[in-house]
This record gives C-alpha cells, sequence and structure tokens, in this order.
C-alpha cells in the first residue's frame, strides 16, 4: 500500500510570538518528505518501536480519537516512518509525522480539501494536543502546515487563512537556509522562553517590539512590498540578537552580527533555534553566499 508523503515546513516569521498570539507565517518544504511504509528489515525497529510509544501516548492521551488498534496491528506488520526530514532542525520533522498518523488512523478525520477558518482551528488543535508528546507544548501549526500542505498565515490562535505569496523563480533574493551543523532541542529552547515570559521587562518588548516587527514583515510578504520587508527584518534580526541570543547556535552569532552591520543579508531563527537551521533574508542571494561562504546555503524561496 502507498502512504501519502508529508513535507517539510518552514516558520517565515512567528517563532516563539505565535504562543503569545503574534501572527505567524510558514510555508511548506518540499525538499524533505515523510511517509508511512512498510518493511520487513531489522533496520526500521527504532522507527517502529518509536511509534509503538507514540500509539500508547494517543490512546491514553486521545481516547476514541485514533483507530489505535490497526495503528499497532500495522506496526507488527512492518510499518514505520519512512523520512529524510532533519530531526531537530526546525523544518518540521515531528510535524511530518503526525500529519501521517493523523491521515491515516483519525476516526473522524477533517479532510484538507476546502477547510473553513473554524475547521482549520479545530485542526490545529488536534495537531497541537499530537504533537504535544514530543516537545511537552505545541501550537500544533507544523503539523498543519505539513498536513495542507499550502502557506499558512496565522492571525492569532484562533484565526487561520490559506494564503498565497507572490514569488519569482528566477528572483536576484532569497530566502535561504543556513545548516548550524548540529541538531536543536525544542524542549529547553521553549523553557528557556517561557523563563523569559517570568520578566515584566521581556514580556513587554515582545509584545511591542517583536510583535510590531515580526507582523510587519508579514504584512510585507503577503503584499510583495520588498522595501518594507528588509527594513523590519533589520531590526527583527536584531532584536532577536539581542533577547533570544541563547536560542542562537554558537558558530552562527558572528555571521548573524555581521548581517546586521553590512546589511547584505538578514538571520533569524528558524523554529525553536539551539541548533538546526537558521533562516537568512537577502536582496542579493550571491552577496550573501560569498559573505556566507563558511556556510553551505539551500536556496528556499525565490524574489
Amino acid at each position: 500500500m502507498n502512504y501519502p508523503s508529508f513535507f517539510a515546513k518552514i516558520l517565515l516569521f512567528g517563532e516563539y510570538g505565535i504562543i503569545e498570539n503574534a501572527k505567524g507565517l510558514t510555508i511548506p518544504y518540499n525538499f524533505y518528505k515523510g511517509a508511512l511504509k512498510f518493511s520487513d528489515k531489522d533496520e526500521q525497529t527504532e522507527s517502529r518501536n518509536a511509534l509503538k510509544k507514540y500509539s500508547d501516548y494517543l490512546e491514553k492521551n486521545m481516547p476514541g480519537a485514533f483507530d489505535v488498534a490497526r495503528l499497532k496491528n500495522d506496526l507488527e506488520k512492518g510499518m514505520f516512518f519512512d523520512s529524510n526530514i532533519p530531526q531537530g532542525y526546525g523544518v518540521g520533522s515531528s510535524g511530518a509525522l503526525v500529519a501521517a498518523i493523523y491521515d491515516e488512523y483519525a476516526v473522524n478525520k477533517l479532510e484538507k480539501n476546502n477547510l473553513s477558518k473554524d475547521k482549520l482551528t479545530e485542526l490545529k488543535k488536534i495537531f497541537g494536543e499530537m504533537e504535544s508528546y514530543f516537545h511537552g507544548t505545541s501550537s500544533g501549526i507544523d503539523p498543519l502546515i505539513c498536513y495542507m500542505n499550502i502557506p499558512l498565515l496565522i492571525h492569532s490562535k484562533d484565526n487561520i487563512d490559506t494564503i498565497g505569496i507572490p514569488q519569482t523563480a528566477n528572483g536576484k533574493g532569497a530566502v535561504f537556509l543556513i545548516n548550524s551543523g548540529t541538531p536543536g532541542e525544542t524542549g529547553p529552547m521553549v523553557q528557556i522562553f517561557f523563563e523569559k515570559l517570568k520578566q515584566e521587562g521581556f514580556r513587554k518588548t515582545l509584545q511591542k517590539e517583536f510583535t510590531k516587527y515580526n507582523d510587519a514583515c508579514i504584512d510585507a510578504v503577503v503584499k510583495g512590498k520588498k522595501d518594507s520587508l528588509f527594513r523590519n527584518l533589520k531590526n527583527l534580526s536584531t532584536w532577536a540578537f539581542v533577547h533570544f541570543k541563547p536560542m542562537i547556535p554558537k558558530k552562527i552569532i558572528k555571521a548573524w552580527e555581521n548581517g546586521i552591520k553590512t546589511n547584505d543579508y538578514y538571520l533569524k531563527l528558524c523554529g525553536s533555534g539551539g541548533g538546526g537551521y537558521i533562516l537568512g533574508f537577502t536582496q542579493d542571494f550571491e552577496k550573501a553566499q560569498k559573505a556566507l561562504s563558511e556556510f553551505q546555503l539551500e536556496p528556499v524561496y525565490r524574489f
């Protein structure tokens, strides 16, 4: 049996902010994908064992929502999750798995075609419960984008739209990924964020400054306003350099600061940070490649 593939995702804007109801903008990233498959080979034992533990979690925490008996039976028959999405890199490895499990085993599945806003919000909540197994807490956004496979604009926790984004295949500018070389762990990074939220000064700057720059960047992308995008990107990157420094991989810090100084590119977190990928934006991809020659850059989106 051929199961559908679910692609990776990139949260362009909204990391951490969406936890506090800032806007978010997320797009599919079809370079990586995962799908449920069957195999009798022993090397898939680790994946199957992980899925067995996950099936126990779904049975206990979301009773009646999934056909867990069939899921467990399929795992005994050799099913596993075949994925090339790197784990701990902020591109949705657990989101794709959650989407695949939901698609195949949800009892009252919400089909992805023409979902209303209310249904999108309902689906996001379900995915949040499902993905909490992996991260301790989850907004549900990652599995939602992996499941829908179209760009999503998050206005707030309960207000999500599907959206089109203007792009030019051979454009000079680009959104790109930098590989930090080491995976990150979402749980500890999110814990750092929640500890910071206990500080009144951090809460205020998050609400007043981060949200302002983040939302302005999203508005500029959606409307194709390049000048506004890069003006606000500089502010956002500078803010993150000061307030999200614990989440920035150490080997990226100098490059992050250099982008702010030269304006050749701007960097931001891709997901929770701590490792994995870092997201970059530039108006001249060739110039950014030269400035970041010690790193391997993966273009995601051209404009």
